[in-house]
């Protein structure tokens, strides 16, 4: 419903539909739900220490964010709300996990600035193509692959404060998946920020009109 880069398309790539202005949808409905879960897990987090329901939330949010994009697609219920709503839940969710780890001190400050910083980056790209009239960049896969790896490898590592056999074994994955996933979510990054500098300096911003 998105660009991997968070900035949303106007076409459903995958079916060829234009979304369209419906607001009540279930896809709508349950982003709303993952959104309200953000403060739930920061709570769960930070007051409680309650690690194995903060896991549970962080699992069930990864599967309704896969389950309201076949939605969408399953029921013709793509959205505009659907396609802004969607990548800033993706994006709040990974900002708040790892502010509560390192919170916590599961986590060192510096990869959350390394990946908050590359959001950040990539936003300020968007006038680039604001200026120029033209559509987001398409995808690149491997940087929902990166995605992908970041939001695996934050419930594994939580899974090693939690008082099980396999403890071990989860905070070791998720660091495997985090040193990964770090490094080709800041690689795809710099593809992202080279595209728009390409861009730039290649194709005139478009004039106001009346100028």
């Amino acid at each position: 419903m998105a660009t991997e880069s968070g900035q949303p398309n106007t076409r459903d790539t995958e079916t060829g539909g234009v979304f369209s202005d419906r607001i009540l949808t279930v896809p709508n409905a349950l982003s709303v739900v993952r959104l309200i879960g953000i403060p739930v897990f920061l709570w769960l987090m930070l007051v409680r220490h309650a690690d194995g329901w903060a896991f549970a939330l962080l699992i069930a949010s990864g599967f309704t964010d896969f389950l309201d994009g076949k939605l969408a697609r399953l029921l013709d219920q793509a959205s505009r709300l659907g396609a802004l709503l969607d990548p800033l839940v993706d994006r709040l969710y990974l900002v708040t996990t790892l502010v509560a780890f390192v919170a916590r001190g599961l986590l060192p400050w510096w990869i959350a600035v390394i990946l908050i910083g590359r959001d950040l980056v990539l936003t300020a790209t968007l006038s680039v193509y604001k200026r120029r009239e033209l559509p987001a960049p398409e995808v690149i896969y491997l940087g929902k692959a990166a995605t992908f790896a970041l939001m695996s490898a934050l419930p594994w590592m939580l899974t090693g404060e939690m008082d099980w056999a396999g403890a071990t074994f989860g905070w070791a994955f998720g660091w495997a998946l985090l040193i990964w996933g770090t490094a080709l979510y800041v690689w795809t990054g710099l593809l992202y920020a080279g595209l728009a500098v390409a861009v730039a300096r290649t194709i005139p911003p478009v004039p106001h009109r009346g100028s």
